[in-house]
């Protein structure tokens, strides 16, 4: 059933590039305050995991599939904090 491709795991990587840029915008306007900009970006993340994600399944390869649902779930997770943080700011 699985291709003997070589598992890609850039898909992943590029997930935590994007929190990465989201914690770093966020961090310019304060990281208590949060940034709704840098929480998309952030959350935005969770796309081309999701990409990995699909590839792993397809591969049969245990190690993209696990690396690529924790970049899903830190990518949501770490975006979602960075937007209600930044909501919150503005309601205060």
């Amino acid at each position: 059933m699985g291709n003997p491709v070589p598992d890609s795991k850039t898909p992943a990587l590029v997930a935590f590039g994007l929190i990465a840029i989201g914690i770093v915008i966020a961090a310019v306007h304060g990281l208590v305050h949060g940034s709704v900009g840098g929480g998309v970006i952030a959350a935005l993340g969770a796309i081309p995991a999701c990409v990995g994600m699909w590839k792993g399944i397809q591969q049969e390869t245990q190690g993209t599939l696990a690396l690529s649902v924790g970049a899903v779930l830190a990518s949501l997770g770490v975006g979602g904090v960075l937007i209600i943080l930044g909501v919150i700011h503005w309601v205060v």
